[in-house]
């Protein structure tokens, strides 16, 4: 048990410990302890986790399935290089693949966290093919590691381009229906699906099939607002990588293990990628793993040439054994059909609340991957918080809901309900009454 005090441990995360993302000696909440949707202070106030910490705490805290097999694999073995066959490295990968399909996929590469997956895949794309560009959208986020970063398309990968664009890293944009003007009528989201793929087809042709790797995509847009792609324009994109022999790269890092009700996001579509990332719900995100899974092609083609990637810690057990339990744990308790069931709870309420609050433009949910967008004005679309824009408006709206113990983030304007997947339909309408309540507060504060 700890001896410090709340603000003891805050003082050295402030003084000591240098915060992703954020200008240093901010003040932390400090977190005594975690236990299913909800986490604690020092001070005993209690937080629901509604956007799983970073969308990954997908099976809630410290599940005790999970706990159980990192102790046992503790005392068996806690590290062993790549090269050797370990029990849970094995029997990790082999889950993976069956459940991505294995008429389609083989093989997985196993990484650390979600950044150096993509980072990974970009590298066995650039290899496999011998071509180097690799597009990507500007409405996404792959990572921070050097490659993921320029693949990111939000503005964080500005920090990275200190020597202007990284060469052969492309983005394109990709569709946000709401924001784009675009209503979600059959009709509409035909018309928006038709402009961006005659976009897209336009750009791969002006940028030389020949030269393109791959397509790297988020099977849905994950930080930058939950973007649930038009109808048909998923299936447009793999079709166009088919037709030019460009690879599809599916980023499932926040998306993957059940979180839309699919194992994986991608299955929610009529088509198949080559390349699959993933990392966060692999093990609840109750110890760092992260992954890459390789189509037979792919994976038949590094049978007679080495593969020019390589981590230390690459399928590490005590991770690996996590991601069994975790990946079992989905399985053997159809955390998929509880997402569906509590899909039909969590949507219906939010598009409610976009019909009677001011300043929500758009509710967007599929399984418990949900986001609002928050508009100053709801007849002109006009966002709280603008593209890339800094003011206080979103973040009071935070604020205020952690202060009722309602802890969520989000990017711009847009509000992340993303909660773990393992909660009830009680926990989960007690904390739409609070998001009611804050919005209702955030219709009069910014809207009159």
């Amino acid at each position: 048990m700890s001896d410090l005090s709340g603000e003891e441990v805050a003082r050295l995360h402030e003084e000591y410990v240098l915060q992703p993302w954020a200008k240093q000696g901010a003040p932390a909440t400090p977190v005594k302890r975690a236990e299913g949707i909800y986490f604690w202070d020092y001070d005993g106030k209690r937080y629901a986790d509604m956007s799983s910490q970073m969308v990954c705490s997908n099976l809630g805290h410290q599940n005790q399935v999970v706990v159980d097999a990192i102790k046992k694999q503790a005392d068996e073995l806690c590290y062993i290089a790549p090269s050797f066959a370990v029990e849970p490295r094995g029997k990790l990968a082999r889950l993976l693949v069956e459940i991505a399909g294995a008429e389609h996929f083989q093989r997985v590469f196993f990484t650390l966290g979600g950044s150096d997956s993509n980072e990974n895949a970009i590298e066995i794309a650039r290899f496999y093919t011998g071509r180097p560009k690799i597009l990507s959208c500007y409405r996404s986020y792959h990572g921070s590691t050097l490659g993921s970063a320029f693949a990111s398309g939000d503005w964080r990968r500005f920090a990275y381009e200190t020597g202007g664009a990284a060469p052969s890293f492309v983005h394109f944009l990709n569709p946000s229906v709401y924001e784009d003007g675009f209503d979600r009528t059959p009709e509409d989201e035909e018309r928006c699906t038709r402009q961006y793929l005659h976009q897209l087809e336009q750009q791969i042709a002006y940028e030389g099939p020949e030269t393109i790797a791959a397509v790297l995509m988020e099977s849905i847009v994950g930080a930058n607002g939950v973007l649930i792609p038009p109808k048909g324009y998923m299936e447009g994109v793999a079709e166009l990588c088919h037709k030019n022999g460009i690879l599809l790269i599916c980023d499932e890092v926040m998306a993957g293990f059940a979180r839309s009700g699919k194992m994986f996001t991608w299955q929610n579509f009529d088509l198949v990628p080559d390349l699959v990332t993933f990392a966060k719900g692999v093990t609840g995100a109750m110890v760092p793993l992260g992954g890459v899974i390789a189509s037979k092609e792919i994976s038949k083609f590094f049978e007679s040439h080495p593969l020019p990637c390589g981590l230390t810690y690459s399928g590490h057990p005590l991770a690996c054994a996590a991601g069994v339990a975790a990946t079992q744990y989905y399985l053997d308790n159809d955390i998929c059909a509880h997402v569906k069931q509590l899909e039909d709870v969590l949507k219906p309420r939010l598009e409610e609340f976009a019909e009677r609050h001011a300043c929500v433009g758009e509710a967007r949910c599929i399984g418990l991957f949900a986001a609002l967008t928050l508009v100053k004005d709801k007849q002109t679309r006009e966002l709280l918080a603008p593209y890339h824009t800094a003011n206080g408006r979103m973040p009071a709206i935070f604020a205020e809901l952690k202060k009722r113990g309602f802890y969520t983030f989000g990017r711009e304007s847009n509000l992340n309900v993303c909660p773990p997947l393992i909660i009830t339909e009680d926990e989960l309408n007690e904390q739409l009454d609070i998001l009611d309540e804050v919005l209702t507060w955030a219709d009069h504060e910014f809207c009159e």
